[in-house]
């Protein structure tokens, strides 16, 4: 018979992922210390990191949202405070606001550098979260085009995940806090709102025809490429 596997503590579990998260740091620092380029190192601290959401400086960071979907900009944004006053601000201002790093890798490259896991993760978020936020955006602006009058922004949200949904925003949002069982509060925080967003995503997944899943999917990648373009380099 063999030995049942060993049971990790919750404690266990939790010390082995803030030893991670040091070493995520201390590597960070210095790396970028011995005059490594910030953002390669940044990325492989990244890689180093284990915990999926923290408590630093009275503020919630949630990296991994649903247990799938990975905020790689949300720990850029943590990591970048160990290493703020060794790095040009701009360059970090540049990343975090606009993201644009100070020097271009290919896709492959920032794979390898993220590690696979980390990696896959990062492609939930971008597929649940900025895609899903670009859909919004896209059928908010066809809203608007198709309206005689200009509506206020509260109905053209409205009709916008009408449009998508098949539902009302504080519909939906009622359903969301009552699966996560999260407060009803009158506003949401940034990491609430990620999280609801991903959530909408596997909801039209989950609920939509496929071929309405595909073009939504298009509409959404076709203004993302859209804004992506008209972006200054």
């Amino acid at each position: 018979m063999k030995n049942p596997m060993p049971q990790i503590s919750e404690n266990e579990e939790r010390a082995a992922a803030l030893a991670g998260d040091a070493l995520a740091m201390k590597h960070l620092k210095d790396a970028v210390r011995k005059g490594r380029n910030w953002y390669i190192v940044l990325l492989e601290a990244i890689r180093l990191w284990k915990s999926p959401e923290e408590i630093y400086a009275g503020e919630n960071y949630k990296y991994l949202i649903d247990g799938q979907a990975f905020d790689w900009l949300r720990l850029a944004e943590r990591l970048c405070e160990e290493i703020k006053d060794l790095v040009p601000e701009y360059e970090i201002s540049n990343l975090l606001f606009f993201d644009q790093p100070p020097i271009k890798l290919t896709e492959a490259e920032f794979k390898v550098l993220l590690g696979p896991s980390k990696y896959r993760a990062y492609l939930n978020f971008l597929y649940g979260v900025i895609t899903e936020q670009a859909l919004i955006l896209a059928n908010v602006f066809e809203v608007r085009k198709k309206s005689m009058m200009p509506p206020k922004p509260d109905d053209e949200m409205e009709k916008a995940y009408l449009r998508i949904y098949g539902g009302g925003q504080a519909e939906l949002l009622e359903a969301f806090r009552r699966e996560k069982r999260y407060p009803r509060l009158k506003s949401m925080t940034l990491g609430e709102m990620k999280e609801f967003t991903y959530w909408l995503f596997k909801y039209r997944i989950k609920t939509s025809e496929k071929s309405k899943v595909a073009s939504d999917t298009k509409k959404a990648i076709v203004l993302m490429y859209r804004k992506m373009s008209n972006r200054k380099v």
